[in-house]
């Protein structure tokens, strides 16, 4: 019985933070029945009957575990115009970090030197380094601890929402740049390895930023293999209407509470469509979308069936 109210209780809590998230973004009407707190828990209870053994277990695990309990995933990404020279080269993805909302500089740490022991050739951070830039005490202590950071090709970063939030527009870049990542704010970037060359685009964050696509993608000729970075998965709507070959994601945590028979209780504008794993975006000659759920937490400080997440990729020609 106590271990059941106390699973109540997780889901009141988590739909109340959810409420004031939704009303704080001016998005209280995202949900198509105006959810109230008796709708929410009628509509939840398929997925406590499934839960209810966990109890107070279930509040405990999705605050003091899986937001640490870190996935590690590995993928072959196989295309043809990929040139050979990049043949096995090795791809890390690490999104939204969030520091300063129940992630601390140590457990950054402890990130890098799980990155570094990948010895990757690129390393791609799609956004939200900080919660509230301009209000996280310890900023000059985050870029000695992200130069650590070794790739053989390069690093590259973008701006998300909440590097703009909180004017922390230039904290962020100066922090990137400062740690040896190249920003990439509506360009793109050619990288060659024996005369064979990639291009790794940028986009900026759709929330808060300015993105603009026709600039981002100006010097990338057709016949290019293109990666893109947009913080905001939803963008891959209009970026497949131009040649883009992969586009790295994040922003949507992959929902972060996922409910069983429900699935994403809440899923951020522009990361609503597209909110977690892979995806086929585009009629003619898709664009492949690749969303990570990131590192940290926000608003919520709650995973649930949504862990962490650090993506390897081994990009392959054939």
């Amino acid at each position: 019985m106590i271990g059941n109210i106390g699973l109540c209780c997780f889901f009141v809590h988590i739909f109340d933070s959810m409420r004031e998230y939704i009303k704080e973004i001016g998005w209280y009407n995202v949900m198509a029945d105006k959810m109230t707190r008796r709708s929410f828990l009628k509509k939840s209870m398929g997925s406590f009957v499934a839960l209810a053994a966990i109890g107070t277990g279930g509040f405990f695990y999705a605050r003091d575990i899986e937001p640490k309990y870190l996935q590690v995933n590995h993928h072959n990404i196989i295309k043809s115009q990929l040139p050979h020279s990049f043949h096995n080269l090795k791809v890390v993805q690490f999104s939204d970090t969030h520091l300063g909302f129940h992630y601390d500089l140590n457990e950054l740490k402890k990130l890098m030197n799980k990155i570094n022991s990948f010895q990757p050739d690129l390393i791609l951070f799609t956004g939200d380094l900080m919660d509230k830039p301009n209000e996280y005490p310890y900023i000059n202590q985050i870029s000695p601890i992200l130069s650590k950071l070794h790739a053989s090709i390069g690093k590259f970063a973008i701006y998300g929402n909440h590097d703009h939030g909180g004017y922390g527009s230039d904290i962020y870049r100066e922090i990137m740049e400062e740690s040896g990542f190249e920003v990439l704010l509506n360009e793109s970037k050619k990288v060659t390895i024996n005369n064979e060359s990639i291009y790794i685009s940028g986009i900026d964050d759709a929330m808060l930023g300015k993105p603009n696509f026709q600039t981002t993608f100006a010097d990338i000729p057709n016949d290019g293999y293109h990666i893109f970075l947009s913080h905001a998965p939803d963008l891959a709507d209009e970026a497949s209407q131009y040649h883009v070959d992969f586009q790295f994601s994040g922003h949507s945590h992959g929902g972060q509470i996922q409910i069983p028979f429900i699935g994403a209780l809440v899923k951020p504008p522009f990361g609503e469509v597209y909110y977690e794993g892979f995806y086929d975006v585009g009629d003619e000659k898709p664009l492949k979308l690749y969303v990570n759920r990131g590192i940290g937490t926000t608003r919520l400080p709650f995973r649930f069936l949504c862990r962490p997440e650090l993506t390897i990729f081994t990009l392959k020609s054939q």
